[in-house]
């Protein structure tokens, strides 16, 4: 039975094999037209018996609890926001060795591909990044640009059934395949991807497309994107299909600091984890654009931070008891009765912010110190936050 199709160097290859009683047409097996999958995988099933005694492997990272090697993680920001700026800055830190924002990155040949920044918009960025840090261009040298500023940029193509990789991406990897590269950034998203941005399979073809690139070539992959009004109002940064999200190993979300939709200081901005599956969320960094270039702040350390958790997490649960005595319910999940958005413009939040509140939410919530509830008929849910009481 299709001798062409087994894979002898498959430990299972015997489970291929005909049984007894199989019925064979003759004694000569005939040509038969193979039938099977084109794409050569190199994945194979093994016992986890056989791990036993290996070391373990250490989780690998470009930035420490923020990009993970090997992985994709999609860096969102509203436009104009600074992120293809902060983006480049993560580019130098990577080829030279400095910190970003604050956090120590990991060294190597960097790949930076713009669909949106022409040469000399690039140049002048890379200017301002090298002078602020003590350094000259010419220490750029594993730093590789290619700007698609009015050109196609799609990394892949539709087909009848699924995405396919385009001529552009197969130059992508051929770059990255003449030295061991660090780190990959693409931007953006709306320049290199082909389908609707609702499209679930599609959406996970596309990051599929964009991890292989990353196994292959050993190297963290950072792809920027622009988020929706809907993930802009509410501060989640998410556009399209939640496969985005569900996809990526990790997402950063850059915005503005505003409070009640006023920015006090145009300068400032603050990156926050979004998701990690391989570490904790909720993480910022607070940042202002000075020079040309982002400097990160001073963040409070010790009892300093202690100090303003407790302090958020006593005026939340204040507040939700305000709400909860006027007969008005508040929920976690956004809307117009999103709980951090209406603590955060109530007259007696004493001044804490929209994330602060998100925060002191994810942290009573997981202490189980407050609880998602819900009524209503089975059709009409509706959920809301409680307080526990015991």
């Amino acid at each position: 039975m299709m001798d062409d199709f087994y894979r002898h160097d498959d430990p299972f290859a015997d489970l291929y094999q005909p049984l007894p009683g199989d019925r064979v047409a003759s004694a000569v097996k005939p040509k038969m037209t193979v039938i099977g999958p084109t794409i050569q995988r190199e994945s194979r099933f093994f016992s986890a018996a056989d791990l036993h005694g290996k070391p373990i492997p250490p989780r690998e990272w470009l930035v420490h609890g923020l990009i993970p090697h090997k992985n994709v993680t999609l860096f969102s920001g509203d436009g104009g926001a600074g992120k293809s700026l902060l983006a480049l800055q993560l580019a130098v830190a990577s080829v030279t060795g400095r910190g970003w924002m604050g956090n120590a990155v990991n060294a190597g040949r960097t790949i930076y591909l713009s669909a949106e920044d022409d040469c000399d918009e690039l140049h002048r960025r890379l200017a301002d990044i090298v002078t602020a840090e003590g350094l000259t261009l010419a220490d750029l040298g594993d730093l590789t640009i290619r700007s698609l500023a009015g050109e196609d940029a799609l990394l892949a193509v539709e087909t009848a059934v699924s995405l396919a990789q385009s001529t552009l991406f197969d130059e992508l990897e051929r770059a990255a395949a003449v030295d061991p590269v660090r780190l990959i950034v693409l931007d953006t998203l709306a320049d290199l991807y082909p389908a609707n941005e609702n499209e679930r399979a599609k959406v996970r073809q596309f990051i599929g497309i964009l991890r292989g690139l990353a196994l292959r070539r050993n190297c963290a992959v950072l792809l920027l994107g622009h988020p929706s009004l809907s993930g802009l109002m509410s501060g989640a940064g998410t556009a399209g299909s939640t496969a985005w999200n569900n996809s990526v190993r990790s997402r950063l979300y850059m915005e503005r600091i505003e409070d009640g939709g006023y920015e006090p200081d145009p300068d400032r901005r603050k990156l926050t984890t979004k998701k990690a599956n391989y570490g904790r969320i909720g993480g910022e960094i607070a940042m202002r654009w000075t020079d040309g270039i982002f400097v990160a702040e001073d963040q409070p350390q010790g009892l300093d931070a202690m100090a303003q958790t407790a302090k958020a997490e006593r005026v939340f649960l204040k507040l939700l008891r305000l709400y909860q005595g006027e007969g008005r319910r508040v929920n976690h999940a956004g809307g117009p009765n999103y709980a951090p958005k209406l603590f955060s413009e109530h007259p007696e939040r004493e001044g804490i912010h929209k994330k602060a509140f998100l925060s002191a939410m994810n942290a009573l919530l997981h202490r189980k110190l407050i609880r998602i509830a819900s009524d209503g008929p089975a059709s009409r849910q509706v959920s809301f936050l409680q307080e526990v009481v015991e």
